[in-house]
């Protein structure tokens, strides 16, 4: 129920911080395209994210943006904004906006052949501030090793892919 459908019903006024958790929710799963104006000079908040190494130019490489607290990071669902779009090998760049100024952290992920699934030995992956993956962290550094701080204009991050096979 809104909160304007609580107030008609008499219910009490929801505090700021209910707002803000409620408003939040929303923010989380939205697929977008891969606009570059938005990373424009005045535009933000936003993040500019260059992907060096990228092994071939089949599949997919996908991007999300997480907030930066352990409750969200690379937890299922909890990415803010997701860019998917046809691998090209070498270099790409994604432009991810952020709702406001505050912490974040990015992962990448290639998927080699496109279907959709995580193959070890084909795939690759990336985060934010380049932590080591290893088989001890299974691929999951803490929230720590990789996020940043982003400003009200546009952050640039350079990460770089990583492949095991």
């Amino acid at each position: 129920m809104g909160t304007l459908a609580l107030l008609a019903a008499g219910s009490a006024v929801p505090s700021a911080s209910a707002l803000a958790q409620a408003s939040s929710v929303s923010d989380y799963r939205n697929v977008i395209g891969n606009d570059m104006r938005k990373c424009a000079p005045g535009q933000g908040p936003a993040i500019r994210v260059t992907v060096n190494g990228v092994k071939s130019a089949t599949g997919k490489v996908r991007a999300q943006v997480y907030r930066g607290t352990k409750s969200d990071w690379l937890e299922k669902g909890k990415w803010l904004n997701r860019i998917e779009i046809p691998a090209r090998k070498g270099r790409m760049t994604f432009c991810l906006p952020v709702p406001a100024s505050g912490s974040y952290a990015v992962a990448v992920r290639h998927d080699a052949n496109g279907n959709g699934s995580t193959d070890i030995r084909q795939d690759g992956g990336a985060m934010s501030n380049n932590p080591s993956i290893n088989i001890f962290n299974l691929g999951k550094p803490s929230v720590s090793k990789t996020r940043f701080n982003v400003g009200s204009g546009v952050s640039s991050i350079s990460i770089a892919m990583k492949y095991f096979g």
